[in-house]
């Protein structure tokens, strides 16, 4: 009886406790509340080039800062067997190949969009290196030059920068001999071109380039292509279809860069013909660098006649004998190859 009485006081007291509280008497676990999803990540197709907001205005390339006003600098760069291979030519925007004396070239690198950490080996100037320069209003870095080339830049306002009353802003290397041991930097031209008050904007020429996913369909088939400046210099290239590029040789054997020892390269591959005029002893040179003349154009593994002339300040290919339709090049560095017109291309370059 007791019991029971105290059950009922139980369950009296639970009803009184809902009735004052409204609400019904929850006796199941509240489930835990749910976690917001995880944001999904998204990765862009692994075949998707990345996007620049410029493009540099020498190679048609992308590029995070915009480089139209940039000026450029040009350094001549010995080419003789003591000074190979040489240092931060694979990260020249263009590059010019061109005899001086002795039957060597000389590379004339221009520098806009890429620093190398080392340039050199750093030789001398000639009049129609500086003519090529300055079409690219570009900075002129050399060491000592022709006494007419000296009397030129003495005259002019053009910027340059001679190693020989400017040390400082140079090096020799102990591992190579002179006149083949002489270096410079990025950092030290900038450090002369602001210690010298130079400009260091200009306007830099611009050249027409096609989509980087173009496919070159007209031209003959020209996967190596052999050039002789001299019967004692010769080079040429030989077209890889996996890095879609003219990989350089040097008497036969792979011309590598000796600041990461990979083969130099090229995009596009200019060869033309030019007056040449031998004027003293020593073998100093006069080259046309205006035109018109003749030439090829390689891209792709194929190779198109073209006429060249000097536009705008720069060397220039056309398809049509008039010069009014600009071949363009494909995205990447150029080289331009600058042969004697005697004895002429058909004898001076090769290609299948």
């Amino acid at each position: 009886m007791q019991r029971r009485i105290q059950s009922s006081l139980v369950m009296l007291s639970l009803l009184l406790l809902t009735a004052c509280s409204g609400q019904p008497v929850d006796t199941q676990p509240k489930p835990a509340p749910e976690q917001p999803p995880a944001p999904t990540v998204q990765t862009p197709p692994v075949d998707q080039p990345p996007q620049y907001p410029y493009k540099a205005p020498l190679t048609g390339l992308g590029s995070q800062e915009n480089l139209d006003s940039k000026r450029p600098v040009m350094v001549m760069i010995n080419n003789a067997p003591p000074a190979r291979p040489q240092s931060g030519i694979s990260k020249a925007d263009m590059v010019y190949e061109v005899l001086a004396e002795g039957e060597m070239t000389r590379f004339l690198a221009i520098f806009q969009s890429q620093k190398p950490e080392i340039i050199g080996p750093v030789r001398s100037i000639r009049p129609y290196f500086i003519q090529i320069g300055i079409g690219f209003d570009a900075v002129l870095v050399h060491a000592g030059g022709s006494q007419e080339a000296l009397e030129t830049l003495a005259r002019s306002d053009y910027s340059h920068l001679d190693e020989i009353p400017n040390g400082r802003y140079f090096w020799r290397e102990s591992f190579r001999k002179a006149p083949h041991n002489l270096y410079t930097k990025p950092e030290l031209l900038e450090q002369a071109m602001h210690d010298k008050n130079m400009r260091t904007t200009s306007e830099v020429p611009h050249f027409t380039f096609l989509p980087e996913d173009a496919v070159i369909k007209e031209g003959e088939p020209a996967t190596k292509v052999d050039l002789t400046f001299h019967s004692l210099n010769k080079a040429g290239f030989e077209y890889d279809e996996k890095e879609k590029k003219y990989m350089r040789f040097t008497e036969g054997k792979p011309h590598v860069d000796l600041s990461d020892n990979k083969q130099l390269s090229t995009s596009n591959l200019l060869v033309i013909a030019a007056k040449h005029r031998v004027l003293d002893k020593e073998g100093r040179r006069q080259v046309d660098v205006v035109g018109p003349g003749d030439g090829y154009l390689f891209q792709q593994g194929k190779a198109r006649k073209i006429k060249w002339k000097r536009s705008g300040g720069v060397i220039r290919a056309y398809a049509d004998a008039a010069l009014t339709q600009e071949l363009p090049l494909l995205p990447g560095n150029t080289w331009i190859e600058i042969l004697p017109s005697t004895p002429g291309l058909a004898q001076s370059l090769k290609f299948q």
